[in-house]
């Protein structure tokens, strides 16, 4: 038996507990126990069996204003707020139990909001800066004050329920995290500042003694527009990286348009020669900033050596804080 609480509801998923995966099979471990107060119906809580059925109903408030706190949690959690991909989210949450606990028991306990609408402005912004490898239109700029307030809604909700941090593991959303994080009252880490602290304290050597550290920067147009892995490495003393207008439209973009024809080959391909094209132009290493293009290349290829996955760093860094400050109790 399953011992897993979820909330389902047209705006949003919250999932409390701690999600694991081995070379079999996936599931979910026990989640810990929240105290639930008596609201007015609006949502479902459902209990999941080891079947996958659902049963035990239980009604909480509408949570997509972020207003109050349904539930409080006995006991700190991590807050995450889910993104364009719901298995980038995912994996994620394996990462976070997998890097706190060998077996899954005594793992960081974690609450997420995962909101298929937010999903699906996000995809719309970050294609509006998607242009197409034959296409010479300009991009298209959409309105972002709807995704502010919504990443906003769901970090107050977080906060409120009595986490101990926040996080975002999606590298478009953190496009506004000064916005977001305004007035929080408890951490909420920055995916990209988390890499380059990481990159700072692993005392790297250059390629070439006496040359500058050079850190690769590998994203979609959205992220690298931002501009956030830029300023984060740069405060931490690297040059930056990044691809050229050509190596953009000729490898990357054509990369995601495969990758969405499901052409994996393709993609992977494509892929490999933008990865290469940034170690030519003497990168130490390649941050893998896009969570289309994370997964591409297999475990063995001798590339993946020189990329680095921004959510390991956010993954550790959270987990390590959780610890030094005590709250995983």
């Amino acid at each position: 038996m399953l011992d897993v609480m979820s909330l389902s509801y047209p705006f949003q998923t919250l999932l409390l507990g701690c999600c694991v995966t081995t070379p079999s099979r996936r599931y979910l471990s026990k989640t810990r126990r929240c105290l639930v107060q008596a609201t007015p119906p609006s949502s479902v809580i459902l209990n999941a069996d080891g079947s996958g059925k659902f049963s035990e109903k239980l009604h909480v408030p509408n949570l997509d204003s972020g207003r109050g706190a349904p539930f409080v949690i006995q006991g700190s959690a991590v807050g995450i707020i889910g993104g364009v991909s719901v298995d980038a989210t995912l994996k994620f949450l394996r990462k976070l139990v997998e890097f706190s606990s060998q077996d899954g028991v005594n793992s960081t306990p974690f609450v997420l909001c995962s909101d298929p609408l937010l999903s699906k402005e996000l995809l719309s912004y970050e294609r509006s800066y998607f242009v197409s490898s034959t296409s010479k239109a300009e991009n298209l700029k959409l309105d972002s004050s709807p995704i502010v307030q919504t990443l906003r809604n769901k970090r107050v909700f977080l906060e409120n329920s009595g986490t101990s941090c926040i996080v975002m593991p999606c590298n478009v959303s953190h496009s506004w995290y000064e916005q977001v994080s305004e007035g929080c009252s408890v951490p909420v880490f920055h995916m990209a500042e988390c890499v380059a602290k990481e990159l700072k304290e692993a005392k790297l050597k250059p390629l070439e003694a006496g040359s500058p550290l050079r850190i690769g920067v590998l994203a979609t147009n959205a992220t690298l527009a931002a501009g956030f892995y830029k300023e984060k490495l740069q405060n931490e003393g690297f040059d930056v990286v990044l691809p050229d207008r050509a190596t953009m439209e000729h490898t990357v973009i054509p990369a995601i348009e495969a990758l969405n024809r499901k052409d994996m080959e393709g993609a992977c391909n494509l892929l490999r020669i933008a990865l290469q094209v940034l170690l030519v132009r003497a990168a130490n290493f390649i941050i893998l900033a896009s969570d289309d293009m994370r997964d591409l290349l297999p475990p063995d290829d001798p590339l993946i050596k020189k990329c680095i996955d921004p959510m390991d760093a956010l993954a550790r860094s959270t987990i390590k804080w959780v610890k030094s400050s005590g709250q995983n109790t």
